[in-house]
């Protein structure tokens, strides 16, 4: 059995872990919103049509942000259409998603919801099909208190106090081809950089993100980045990134490396954001926000008429992939990389929340639950607290067909001095073999083992239904132990493992 090491020490931090890595993303796309989180008439819906089983495991994944309305589809998005009176409002066209979009849920309806779902809400606005007058005007319309147009046009609407949104997306996916209003570098960073100023004279405070890249593979990649930068970066807090992952054929071993990908590209995105502000001689930092990335089985989608409906079609179901073991595992492993790089990537965003490529799915009618990947999320959420730490890995190597060889072993963990325990998460990349783990604990008093959980299975086809919710999930892992300062466990194969230790 192959053999790796991890050396932890709490004098050796990367930074805080930021809640806002453990954001979600709601798009109005397939039945993430209808029949997702919003189905009036549900058994479980409340005055305003939410769904309160989706609500409760909204709050059980702990959540802490979520980018709405979009995605590619508020490149085309008029948000006046989904504020006001429903019976008023306009039914439209959806070309992103070759949909109709009824405009029954708009901002006011997600402000309400976020404020249920305890989230932050970060809004993305068009800059595809409108620009910088239709920003500013929504801005005054979610944030200023009263005594004008727009804000009492809101109070008009029901919601009486502003809903001070803080954090805003300047377009999406800028760089795609696919996208409404597709533009150059040079054209939109330009354009981001007249919003980024024109928003700051209303706010100096607010934190924008301008369109990164829509994938490592786009052939402008670093350069997108570099002229947008030119352009933004006094105005702008952080550059998105955006990365999907799926299984090819049979190749686990390189599905299983995914994360290997998103740790270059975020090394990738830092570099040349660093370029930038070296060149323009500036001490400020830019940010990533990782505001797109899942397992997503993207071919599936494509094939066809391009993966979308030929008839114009209400809330289809789009995307509703059955999540697998091993897609929990990569998530897992995902977010491990998000974690290990706090100290630049402060914020993400799992796409999406409900239905549509989700970690929670539902009936209409019916009932809701917990996708395979719920799992990983929720417990990450919920366990790394306090300082991500900087640890040592010493494992064996494995040979991928996409990405070469690559360690073994993905892992991070986390010190919360206040409470006084370590959280260590970690991935066995091995499709076949199990391997043996040692964890030196030597730099903490009194290391003591509370809890450890572990998802695995012989069939890693295995997946959630709404016959069998529970088919995967945490198994209590009994084989981890820690004698004398030191962790040790035997990882089964395409594992994902969490380890709670208690120390003095």
């Amino acid at each position: 059995m192959q053999q790796a090491r991890v050396s932890i020490d709490p004098a050796f931090v990367v930074a805080p872990v930021n809640r806002r890595l453990f954001g979600s993303f709601v798009e109005h796309m397939g039945r993430c919103v209808y029949t997702g989180i919003f189905e009036p008439g549900h058994p479980t819906a409340d005055d305003n049509g939410f769904r309160g089983d989706v609500l409760d495991l909204v709050r059980e994944l702990g959540v802490t942000t979520v980018r709405y309305p979009g995605g590619n589809f508020v490149s085309g998005y008029k948000w006046e259409d989904g504020v006001g009176p429903v019976e008023d409002r306009p039914t439209r066209l959806d070309p992103a998603w070759r949909t109709i979009e009824t405009n029954a849920f708009g901002l006011n309806e997600f402000m309400e919801w976020a404020k249920k779902a305890d989230i932050e809400p970060m809004m993305a606005m068009n800059l595809g099909t409108r620009g910088l007058q239709e920003a500013i005007d929504l801005l005054e319309y979610a944030n200023h208190p009263q005594g004008t147009h727009l804000s009492d046009l809101r109070i008009e609407h029901g919601a009486k106090e502003p809903h001070d949104i803080r954090m805003w997306c300047l377009g999406n996916e800028m760089d795609g081809p696919w996208q409404l209003g597709h533009k150059t570098a040079e054209e939109y960073g330009r354009l981001a950089a007249e919003t980024a100023r024109a928003m700051r004279q209303f706010d100096k405070d607010l934190e924008l993100v301008a369109c990164g890249s829509s994938s490592r593979v786009m052939p402008t990649f670093g350069a997108w980045e570099a002229t947008v930068l030119e352009h933004t970066y006094d105005v702008v807090d952080y550059i998105s990134a955006h990365a999907y992952y799926q299984l090819h054929g049979d190749d686990h071993a390189s599905f299983l490396a995914s994360s290997v990908d998103m740790d270059r590209f975020i090394h990738q995105v830092v570099a040349t954001a660093d370029h930038v502000g070296a060149r323009l001689q500036s001490d400020k930092k830019i940010n990533i926000s990782f505001d797109e990335w899942n397992v997503w089985y993207l071919e599936e989608l494509q094939a066809g008429n391009g993966g979308l409906p030929e008839d114009w079609v209400e809330a289809p179901r789009t995307s509703e992939e059955a999540y697998t073991v091993v897609d929990a595992v990569v998530v897992g492993s995902l977010l491990i990389t998000l974690l290990r790089h706090a100290d630049r990537v402060t914020s993400a965003s799992q796409a999406q929340l409900v239905n549509t490529i989700s970690s929670i799915r539902t009936e209409p009618n019916g009932p809701a639950w917990r996708q395979s990947i719920f799992h990983p999320f929720a417990q990450m959420a919920k366990h790394a607290r306090g300082q991500v730490l900087d640890l040592r890995l010493d494992a064996p190597t494995l040979s991928t067909e996409r990405y070469g060889d690559v360690p073994l072993l993905d892992s991070v963990a986390t010190y919360d001095a206040e409470e006084g325990q370590v959280a260590v998460f970690v991935v066995n990349r091995d499709p076949s073999q199990p391997v043996q783990l040692s964890t030196s604990l030597r730099s903490f008093d009194g290391a003591e083992l509370v809890d450890a959980l572990q998802i695995a299975d012989e069939d890693y086809t295995a997946a959630n239904t709404q016959d069998a919710p529970d088919r995967v999930v945490p198994r209590a892992f009994e084989a981890a132990q820690v004698t004398d300062g030191v962790l040790t466990a035997e990882l089964a194969p395409a594992s994902w493992t969490m380890f709670l230790i208690k120390v003095g």
